[in-house]
């Protein structure tokens, strides 16, 4: 397994991103280089050479990616770039009070790096709002298996 993992963020209002800084303090120490880097301004060639990301993005609109997510997943839509390389790991923010397009953000993403040949790590990780629960403090015991699971690939 290669040591780096890069969390890629997608976020309107910045939740997303609490959730990425709670899952670099809590992987930090795992003998990984972690870094999280919001979706604005990337295209496909993020992914290149390969390696091992996680995918952190609410979910906007009509079960939309969010806006700062939006170039980078049409981008990937058009060029359908061999993802075979990449494995991946999604954390999927939403509200199930949206029940018909509950953490689309994150689902969309998962079936569009699947179909391109990435692979993903473990389940989804879906967080519902309506919950009440603190989408961080779920992240943190969540990421701490998703990175086992990681290793052990």
């Amino acid at each position: 397994m290669s040591n780096a993992l890069k969390i890629l963020v997608g976020t309107m209002t910045g939740t997303a991103q609490l959730v990425a800084q709670e899952v670099e303090l809590t992987l930090d120490g795992e003998h990984l280089q972690v870094s999280s880097q919001p979706m604005d301004g990337l295209d496909s060639a993020v992914f290149a050479p390969g390696g091992l990301f996680l995918i952190c993005t609410s979910t906007y609109g009509q079960g939309d990616v969010p806006d700062n997510a939006r170039p980078l997943f049409l981008d990937l839509e058009a060029r359908r770039p061999d993802l075979s390389g990449i494995r991946y790991g999604v954390i999927a923010l939403g509200d199930k009070t949206y029940a018909d397009t509950f953490c689309f953000g994150g689902k969309k993403f998962d079936a569009l790096l699947a179909s391109l040949g990435a692979k993903r790590i473990g389940e989804m990780m879906l967080h519902d709002a309506s919950s009440g629960a603190m989408p961080e403090e779920l992240a943190a015991p969540w990421s701490t298996a998703w990175i086992a699971l990681a290793k052990a690939a």
